[in-house]
């Protein structure tokens, strides 16, 4: 089948060919209200689209965005950044080209020269965790990063505020009384790694609290690596283990769930539990689910594309725009024990339970 023609419409409707061009394109002319529906009518009978790269070189846009991330379409909770980009950009009538490179420098490079070759009117560049890094030549000058900040500033940029949702994590169990707080970390993300960490001890010297560099373990950004350092944590003497742990993510929070279990801990009545990136498959799911801090995907993907259309004017270039990271409030935080379960112990029972004036909070 051939595609339909602008002269196959005019034919249809009874009227030239620059009508039905000036009607399907709403240039301003003194062609009736009549005529103009005649014509409309008719596209739709012949089923005529225009196109859309001959309406490009008339207004010098395509309607259309470039996405290049590294492994953010095959990431299941980062993939709200894609949700939050499409949604701002069907709103303004554009439609996303995405690549995700799978982190390869090749692709990249060739993903950037196919967007700019299609004259899309602007381009993101994404990042499936909180990094700095250098640029990839051949990035336009608009070019917005969502998730990343580029090295030396010159592109506007969003990223989560992970210090303060460090910060708010830390301050969910000191408000539930405990003060042998352990930070769960890795040394796989080094930029949010230590901008959570700096929010943990913040919290710690406004409430008072004496920091423990015992309490302050890595493991490998897992489920595997956060049951082993939740192990070593858990084999600190009674005097100095944790009544709650700070999890960097929601996998190693996981760990945590097994390390516990293992000993016959019961979250939160013996140990409090906190989060953090709110994975709807690991968190919701937990027993009991886990309190957690949400890394605000969908919002900071609508931010960078409305700011890359020109739809939001804010975004210093030289300055990473932050977004809060809220807390999520489920069920693995309560006050400390009276005493911090000893290694092992049996799985009490609820008839067990301490009396509540025993509780210290």
């Amino acid at each position: 089948m051939t595609r339909p023609r602008i002269s196959d419409v005019a034919a249809a409707a009874g009227v030239s060919v620059t009508t039905v061009s000036l009607v399907l394109n709403d240039v301003e002319s003194r062609i009736s209200a009549d005529t103009r529906l005649r014509v409309r009518e008719a596209a739709r009978a012949v089923g005529y689209t225009p196109s859309s790269v001959a309406r490009g070189l008339r207004t010098q846009q395509t309607r259309t965005v470039g996405l290049i991330s590294d492994h953010i379409a095959t990431t299941p909770f980062a993939g709200r950044m894609l949700a939050g980009a499409q949604d701002a950009a069907r709103a303004v009538g554009h439609l996303v080209f995405l690549i995700d490179t799978g982190g390869d420098a090749q692709i990249e490079h060739e993903a950037i020269a196919a967007l700019s070759a299609q004259r899309v009117d602007a381009m993101i560049y994404a990042s499936m965790w909180h990094q700095i890094l250098e640029a990839p030549a051949g990035l336009p000058a608009g070019t917005v990063f969502l998730d990343c900040r580029p090295a030396g500033g010159g592109f506007r940029s969003v990223v989560p505020d992970d210090r303060a949702g460090g910060a708010a994590a830390v301050r969910e169990l000191v408000r539930a009384g405990h003060r042998r707080i352990a930070y769960l970390d890795t040394s796989d993300t080094p930029i949010a790694s230590g901008l959570r960490h700096e929010g943990y001890l913040s919290v710690l010297a406004e409430a008072g609290i004496r920091v423990d560099p015992a309490l302050h373990v890595s493991g490998e950004t897992s489920a595997h690596g956060g049951r082993g350092a939740a192990e070593h944590l858990l084999d600190l003497p009674e005097e100095q283990r944790p009544t709650a742990i700070f999890c960097f993510n929601d996998r190693m929070a996981g760990g945590v769930y097994t390390a516990a279990h293992h000993r016959g801990l019961e979250i939160p009545r013996d140990l409090s539990i906190v989060g953090y990136d709110d994975q709807q498959l690991i968190a919701a799911e937990q027993d009991p689910p886990l309190t957690t801090v949400a890394l605000p995907h969908y919002e900071m993907g609508r931010w960078a594309m409305e700011v890359a259309l020109g739809v939001r004017a804010e975004g210093d270039q030289d300055a990473a725009h932050q977004m809060e990271c809220p807390v999520i409030r489920r069920d693995s935080v309560g006050p400390p024990p009276a005493q911090v379960a000893k290694p092992n112990r049996r799985r009490a029972s609820h008839t067990d339970r301490l009396p509540e004036a025993a509780i210290d909070r």
